[in-house]
């Protein structure tokens, strides 16, 4: 069964940080591509950040110099430093597991709410 769960969400206010972090079981992790995206109120899913095996990394221009994305494939986890956050980052965000190799084969955690605002 496989599993992605996020967690580090939270209020922050303008210009501050938060790590998100999504935890895998059930996948090789290590082959997967793993990203990021959110979902504000009303808004479609975006894409965010993404990061390959081989440690190549994406990001959309909006977050870009303000996110990190990471991977850490010993303990199966990804990460999202975000730091400088405004309030249009506010969304739920959740983490993608992509098997570059299977189309078919993507999972989706549950999400985690990111709230930005004074």
């Amino acid at each position: 069964q496989v599993q992605l769960v996020e967690s580090g969400g939270g209020l922050v206010q303008p210009g501050g940080s938060l790590r998100l972090s999504c935890a895998a079981s059930g996948i090789i992790f290590s082959i997967n591509v793993m990203g990021w995206y959110r979902q504000a109120p009303g808004k479609e899913r975006e894409f965010v950040a993404r990061i390959i095996s081989d440690g190549s990394t994406n990001y959309a221009d909006s977050v870009k110099g303000r996110f990190t994305i990471s991977r850490d494939n010993a303990k199966n986890t990804v990460y999202l430093q975000m730091n400088n956050l405004k309030p249009e980052d506010t969304a739920v965000y959740s983490c993608n597991a992509q098997n570059p190799l299977i189309a078919t084969k993507y999972y989706w955690g549950q999400g985690t709410q990111v709230t930005v605002s004074s």
